[in-house]
């Protein structure tokens, strides 16, 4: 499973790196130490959390997050496989985006929950891109 840093954290969550830090040395998300001494945070874990962040639990002292040119970089939380067609949701700071596109599409990708995924949206189209 893919462990994020504090940093990488703070990016998909659309906070800055010591938001971050407070939310880790207050609990609200848990992190451990890699051999260099990082502090990185599981990938699941990212995943929930930033559900709750984006369902608007923080506090106000929060900086929104904004897309360039209609890209939504973020974490993966929800994988929903059909027969053939399959639902990505991608939490990108506080904006929650959901794809519908191909199986063969998320397997070629290999996206699961807790990864990067970049949600870049055309019209009313939200296409995935794996980072």
């Amino acid at each position: 499973m893919q462990s994020y840093t504090i940093g990488q954290a703070a990016r998909l969550l659309g906070v800055s790196p010591d938001t971050a830090r407070r939310w880790a040395d207050a609990g609200r998300v848990v992190t451990h130490r890699d051999e260099a001494g990082r502090r990185l945070i599981d990938g699941r874990a990212l995943a929930a959390f930033s559900i709750e962040v984006g369902q608007g639990t923080g506090t106000e002292d929060e900086a929104p997050y904004t897309s360039a040119r209609n890209a939504f970089p973020g974490i993966v939380t929800a994988v929903k496989l059909g027969d053939v067609a399959a639902q990505v949701e991608i939490q990108a700071g506080p904006h929650r985006l959901v794809s519908l596109l191909t199986r063969e599409a998320v397997e070629e990708l290999g996206l699961e929950v807790g990864m990067q995924a970049t949600a870049r949206v055309k019209s009313t189209s939200v296409h995935i891109d794996r980072t």
